[in-house]
């Protein structure tokens, strides 16, 4: 009769763990479902997707190939960038604020510069992208909310009665020699049931330590390919695709660093 009791309390305790789990995967699929909802209505910047790109495939790159597609600017042999008759009026704007946040720091040098350059010393174009990415970032719905990782002290002290509850199950098995076949289908179950409790805990830590179902938008994002700006200008001008991503790669100042020409003062010309 004590196996067949032991096998009444081992049995419901697995099946009372697994079924946390399918709770838990069921909450998540609930949470993945709506976060998709919400994803799916949500028109994506091309911009902010280029982003997580690696150069020469970023947002940067992506905003210097929508100059040289507005006409704004073009790029030589070397990759310094250089506006056009039409890039030096104040009043064109490319339509996107990273574009023209780039279209600003080349107004304000009085030489070409590279991209590399720009990127890696020129703090206000650096702040602008910045700024951007913030405010476009604020403007997303939230993401996914993580699976919590805390147990907290009721979920350890559930732990250690689970791990005790193992600990006696298992003496309590290899203690008795079990007689007749009930006692033996009994012993059998909940040696059965034993093994899945452990295999419980291996389950349990993959999913408490996944954070959660993944972020719909952080999906589509990683979807996404080419900024739409670098493929146009790829299929219309490869040439001057290609010096792009010889700028990118560029980082030394020009002559002059793109600064304002000193004026020498006429002492110093005569000297």
């Amino acid at each position: 009769m004590f196996p067949i009791a032991l096998a009444c309390v081992v049995l419901p305790v697995t099946a009372l763990l697994y079924g946390l789990l399918g709770l838990r995967r069921r909450r998540d699929g609930r949470r993945y479902r709506a976060a998709s909802e919400r994803c799916a209505e949500l028109v994506v910047d091309p911009h902010y997707a280029a982003a997580a790109r690696w150069w020469p495939e970023d947002d940067t790159q992506a905003a210097a190939a929508r100059l040289l597609l507005a006409g704004l600017a073009t790029v030589n042999h070397r990759g310094n960038l250089s506006l056009t008759a039409d890039g030096t009026d104040p009043a064109r704007t490319a339509g996107h604020p990273l574009p023209d946040a780039l279209l600003a720091t080349l107004r304000r040098r009085t030489a070409p510069a590279a991209v590399g350059h720009i990127v890696l010393r020129d703090t206000a174009f650096r702040t602008a992208r910045e700024e951007f990415h913030t405010a476009y970032r604020a403007g997303l719905p939230p993401p996914t909310p993580a699976t919590a990782r805390d147990l907290g002290c009721l979920g350890v002290i559930g732990v250690l009665l689970l791990v005790m509850e193992m600990s006696f199950t298992c003496a309590a098995v290899l203690d008795s020699a079990p007689r007749g076949p009930e006692q033996w289908a009994a012993t059998a179950a909940t040696a059965l049931a034993l093994i899945a409790q452990i295999a419980w805990f291996g389950r349990y830590d993959r999913q408490r330590d996944a954070d959660g179902p993944p972020d719909p938008l952080t999906e589509r994002l990683s979807r996404m390919g080419l900024h739409p700006a670098l493929a146009e200008l790829s299929s219309r001008d490869p040439e001057s695709a290609d010096r792009l991503r010889t700028s990118r790669l560029r980082t030394r100042r020009t002559r002059n660093r793109g600064r304002p020409r000193r004026r020498s003062t006429p002492t110093e010309a005569g000297a």
